[in-house]
């Protein structure tokens, strides 16, 4: 009978493993900038932006095969192949875009967490020598501490389980306000209205979901499972089920914005706002479960960032990826303390992580467009070229990737006005 239980919770195990990359992805874009973005186009605008999710999503799933598909058959990862095609000072223009990409979201996500951990303190406690600095310092020498000794799996997966909690009590959610809400579904596509940040909301949600770092490092995370040709349709099925639930999870998130925040008129201005969209199942405990989830929302995704810095560069350098190296110690050290600029001078966390959301349209349809080149190069994938197909998908993502670099550049503008 041990056996057995041994070599079912063994096959367990490997089920999982195989889905690693499914899970890293969900982790990463399900986290405190999905979460924001979602609550504030729901809470403003209904659920009449899901179209910009629903694509976002339909979409990525084609450059998650893809790349997975060129890293398998090249035996190269994204940003090494992009430098043997196309050279050095494009790669290094990407690289550095998704850098600052990197930083922008630990900047806005670290200010959310401090934001939303100091409301609760200031509800649920009589504590008052805390504040946004002290609660930043204290999350980020948590990090630091993780992973400059590499003990953080544990720790990462206590974050995941707090953040399916919360994900779990937004579908909950969504199901009441659906069933209680006396609104027909049309009334859950309200007219847009002009301005309001619409463009840089719509660009955040795509950004959110058709991450270029979370991409990007797809290429490394097949690379290290030791993926094959054989492995494609392990991989059809894994992008597959990473984009579902991040489609399901999030619409779920608009869901219960939208029936809690929108109908009754409440106005999300800043990060506190955000906690009310669990209300109506969550009741007193809305506040305590949104807190502990952004939380945790936000250390499982400023954590990966610390890596994904120094993966990118190993990378294109085609070096191991060491992360006991004292320069990607350094530079994690520095991401992570990015994340104090906020509590420290200010500003408005909730729009600034949107907008570091809605900077990754910017470097979309190149890296989409370089795919389509290298797909269809005989010398690189040989007798598994992109077929008619393919390309056709690929083809629709570009020109989707345009449009939004197009609504992302008039959203910003609008923005600084």
């Amino acid at each position: 009978m041990a056996t057995n239980s041994l070599s079912t919770l063994e096959k367990l195990k490997i089920k999982l493993k195989d889905y690693g990359p499914a899970f890293f992805i969900i982790g990463y874009v399900v986290g405190t900038g999905s979460v924001t973005s979602m609550v504030v186009s729901g809470a403003k605008f209904g659920l009449s932006l899901s179209w910009a999710l629903l694509l976002s999503c339909f979409f990525t799933y084609f450059l998650l095969i893809s790349i997975s598909k060129l890293t398998i058959i090249s035996g190269d990862t994204l940003m090494c192949n992009f430098k043997k095609t196309f050279g050095k000072p494009v790669t290094l223009f990407i690289i550095t875009a998704l850098a600052v990409s990197i930083v922008s979201s630990v900047i806005g996500v670290m200010g959310v967490v401090a934001e939303v951990a100091m409301e609760w303190i200031s509800v649920k406690t009589s504590i008052s020598f805390l504040n946004g600095p002290i609660i930043s310092t204290f999350f980020i020498f948590i990090l630091i501490s993780l992973f400059w000794t590499g003990k953080h799996e544990n720790f990462i997966k206590a974050m995941s389980i707090m953040v399916g909690f919360m994900a779990l009590a937004f579908i909950i959610t969504s199901f009441m306000v659906l069933k209680e809400s006396g609104k027909t579904i049309i009334d859950f596509f309200p007219t847009l209205p002009q301005g309001d940040n619409i463009g840089l909301i719509i660009a955040g949600i795509v950004g959110t979901t058709m991450a270029g770092v979370c991409l990007a490092s797809r290429s490394i995370l097949v690379q290290e499972q030791g993926w094959n040709h054989s492995d494609l349709k392990k991989d059809n099925k894994d992008a597959m089920s990473s984009m579902i639930m991040t489609f399901l999870i999030s619409l779920a998130i608009m869901i219960s914005a939208t029936g809690t925040l929108y109908f009754s008129g409440t106005p999300v201005d800043n990060a506190t706002d955000l906690m009310h969209a669990l209300g109506p199942w969550a009741g007193e405990f809305a506040l305590t479960l949104f807190t502990l989830g952004i939380i945790a929302a936000g250390l499982s995704s400023i954590f990966p960032n610390l890596l994904l810095f120094p993966w990118l560069i190993s990378d294109y350098a085609g070096t191991p990826r060491n992360m006991k190296r004292p320069l990607f110690k350094l530079i994690a050290i520095l991401v992570a303390l990015s994340g104090l600029i906020v509590p420290l001078l200010g500003g408005k966390p909730m729009w600034i992580l949107i907008a570091s959301q809605a900077l990754s349209p910017f470097v979309m349809p190149l890296i989409t467009l370089f795919l389509i080149i290298l797909l269809n190069k005989s010398e690189i994938m040989k007798t598994h070229k992109a077929t008619l197909g393919m390309n056709i998908a690929l083809g629709a993502t570009f020109v989707f990737n345009c449009f939004m670099l197009y609504i992302a550049i008039i959203g910003f503008i609008d923005f600084i006005n």
